[in-house]
């Protein structure tokens, strides 16, 4: 009888200590933080860079911002915030993203969501400059705000700025002085976004493909009409300034805010693009 009594006392005490651990567990709302990992797996708090510089077509592009929850997934659906750190963002709502919503939805039986955050390439001036957008998630209705802001917050530092790329040098005698304007067309029309780097071991196998991307450049900079006629897929249009000259501004439909000016110079009866710095842009 004692040891029956024993046995029962214990089953006892395991179901309240379970019960216990059920309260304790459950009891408080669940955090909700940012998911970006390192390539150690451990948190990534650094800042995130982007360039439309690489896609100048793109009048505006997503951020999919990863989120997480530190607790129990729900049978519900839950609500949480993300708002925007205005003390560490030069970027403007409407000019340089668009506003983010009131609040976001972690789905009913999951514990990570993607939320996209737009961000906008209609500022001429993001040619020579680049923009901050600092987000914070917080808990909003259902999740609480309890872990440390670090793991909340990211910044996105964003433009349409190239900078010389390393392998430009090894291809100057063809691409003639670095300049973003002539970057920028290169991108466009060459069929690639870089070319070989001559450093590297067997470089020099690739330089037959190298040559036909410059080819391609220097093609379509001779004679732009003649490539927007050829590529009207491609989207870009040419189209005359108003301001009474012979000149020309080139740019992409869906990106009309992003024009390239080229220029009839009468001693040679031709047109050339002008860069930056005022300078022809020419490939030999």
């Amino acid at each position: 009888m004692k040891r029956k009594i024993f046995y029962v006392l214990v089953v006892v005490a395991a179901l309240f200590s379970c019960k216990k651990d059920q309260l304790l567990t459950y009891g408080s709302r669940d955090n909700i933080y940012l998911n970006y990992k390192n390539k150690d797996g451990s948190q990534d708090t650094s800042i995130l860079t982007y360039s439309f510089a690489y896609n100048p077509t793109l009048a505006q592009d997503t951020i999919w911002v990863p989120i997480i929850i530190s607790g129990q997934r729900s049978k519900t659906e839950r609500k949480f915030a993300i708002t925007v750190v205005d003390t560490a963002t030069t970027a403007k709502s409407g000019l340089h993203y668009e506003a983010l919503k009131p609040s976001y939805a972690m789905p009913a039986d999951s514990g990570t969501v993607k939320v996209p955050v737009i961000i906008k390439n209609s500022d001429p001036e993001l040619a020579n400059k680049s923009v901050m957008l600092t987000i914070l998630v917080s808990g909003g209705q259902d999740f609480n705000s309890s872990l440390p802001v670090a793991l909340r917050t990211r910044s996105i530092l964003y433009s349409s700025r190239l900078e010389q790329p390393a392998w430009w040098i090894y291809w100057m005698g063809n691409l003639g002085p670095y300049s973003r304007i002539k970057h920028q067309l290169f991108l466009i029309s060459s069929g690639t976004t870089d070319l070989v780097d001559m450093s590297k071991p067997n470089a020099y196998l690739q330089i037959p493909r190298t040559l036909y991307y410059i080819d391609n450049v220097r093609t379509f900079i001779n004679d732009p009409f003649a490539w927007v006629a050829r590529y009207p897929e491609k989207g870009y249009v040419l189209t005359k300034r108003a301001d009474g000259s012979n000149d020309y501004d080139f740019y992409s439909s869906s990106s009309p805010g992003k024009k390239f000016y080229l220029k009839y110079y009468a001693q040679a009866g031709k047109y050339f693009f002008v860069d930056e710095n005022g300078q022809q842009v020419i490939i030999n």
